[in-house]
């Protein structure tokens, strides 16, 4: 088994104090030793850098391949081969930026993992949610197009469900399918045509039974919410993550904490969707306008309340975006986190979005996945340097380096 050691000057372990002067030893796919260099055992080979962390998780990632940012029309009338072609090159340039791990919550990630963990092709690790609930008209659904065309679709993006009965069955089709969580939508949203980002989607019996359901299987329930009304609901239900929380306040702040969900705040895209007005269909670009100065302040609120904040970018279009997907990271900072927590909800923050399918990731500890990055900046002074790929030297996944 080939063993590596990371000689670094400074080293950030995820969660906890960093280090100066410090080695990860990875043997094989496990991390087998984290301390001070001065101490570290000999390895196969040794690699000095500046500075070391666990590699980072992005928990709203979506592997689409859609090169546009109508993405729901674009589910139905795209080719899988093409779409699938388009993802691979999107999960190979996540894993050069130093993202090792992605939770995708819907996409085309849930059947993509496997071709990634037999080696066929280079990306992280892929914790993928399937299809997106969504009631009739709601957030996930395509409006334009005929009911009947969107809920029997093959590669739809939504599987629509309405009433306890058809919220379980889409529950059980996704585990039939390997899901890791699921994910539901318990608001409007921007990209949907015509439902409105602040108003509740499924009612508190419907979310309440999807969560027990996919409690049964062990699997946690990410929540798309804008508004609080949805926020709300969903948090009283059991949800694990709020996705977006676009007009979260202090008392939805508040609740989080007492429910210890997590946000999963993807401060990104709606700065990307900002400077897309001649590309975004008229109805999807007022809505981000709409939620945009909301978010900023519901981030800020959440930062100052001190609810757990995990690092996403919902990133829907394929191409150049990837490439930049660490700078999430610089966006929960100028929210008001501290540099060491924006690093902590991009690391040892990530795998609890997963709840009890959690892996030993995002920290580095003994027998932890042995995911790791090297930087030639120092990330707790200069954060801003984070959605540069070049800025991350090397990256190791499974112990073995993709990236040097």
């Amino acid at each position: 088994m080939t063993s590596v050691r990371v000689d670094a000057g400074l080293l950030i372990p995820g969660r906890g104090e960093p280090e100066t002067d410090a080695s990860v030893v990875m043997e094989g796919p496990r991390i087998s030793y984290v301390g001070p260099t001065a101490t570290a055992p000999e390895a196969d080979s040794t690699v000095s850098v500046p500075t070391v962390m666990p590699g980072i998780w992005e928990c709203h990632g979506h592997f689409l391949g859609l090169p546009d940012a109508d993405v729901l029309p674009g589910s139905l009338n795209t080719p899988q081969a093409t779409r699938a072609a388009r993802a691979t090159r999107d999960m190979a340039t996540l894993l050069s930026a130093g993202i090792t791990s992605v939770r995708e919550p819907g996409g085309l990630g849930i059947d993509l993992r496997h071709a990634v963990d037999d080696g066929s092709v280079a990306g992280p690790s892929i914790y993928g949610a399937g299809q997106i609930l969504s009631t009739t008209g709601g957030h996930a659904d395509v409006h334009a197009y005929p009911i009947d065309f969107v809920a029997h679709h093959p590669h739809a993006l939504g599987a629509i469900c309405d009433g306890i009965a058809e919220c379980l069955k889409a529950v059980r089709h996704n585990l039939r399918r390997g899901a890791a969580f699921i994910k539901i939508c318990a608001s409007g949203g921007v990209m949907s045509e015509i439902d409105h980002p602040i108003h509740q989607q499924f009612s508190g019996d419907e979310l309440r039974a999807i969560v027990e359901e996919a409690g049964r299987a062990e699997r946690s329930v990410a929540a798309h919410c804008h508004g609080k009304p949805g926020i709300m609901a969903a948090l009283e239900a059991g949800v694990k993550t709020i996705e977006h929380g676009s007009y979260l306040d202090e008392e939805a702040a508040d609740a989080m904490i007492e429910s210890e969900a997590i946000l999963v705040p993807t401060r990104f895209v709606i700065e990307e969707l900002l400077h897309m007005e001649d590309a975004l269909p008229p109805y999807a670009y007022r809505k981000s306008l709409l939620v945009a100065e909301h978010h900023g302040q519901a981030m800020k609120i959440a930062a100052a309340t001190g609810v757990k904040i995990a690092t996403g970018t919902d990133i829907i279009i394929s191409g150049d975006l990837y490439r930049k997907a660490t700078r999430e990271i610089t966006y929960l900072v100028e929210a008001g986190l501290a540099p060491i927590d924006a690093l902590e909800a991009a690391t040892a923050n990530g795998p609890e979005t997963l709840g009890e399918q959690a892996p030993h990731s995002g920290q580095l500890i003994e027998d932890y996945d042995a995911d790791v990055i090297a930087l030639d900046f120092n990330p707790l002074e200069d954060w801003v340097a984070w959605g540069d790929p070049s800025r991350v030297t090397h990256v190791w996944k499974g112990g073995q380096p993709v990236k040097a």
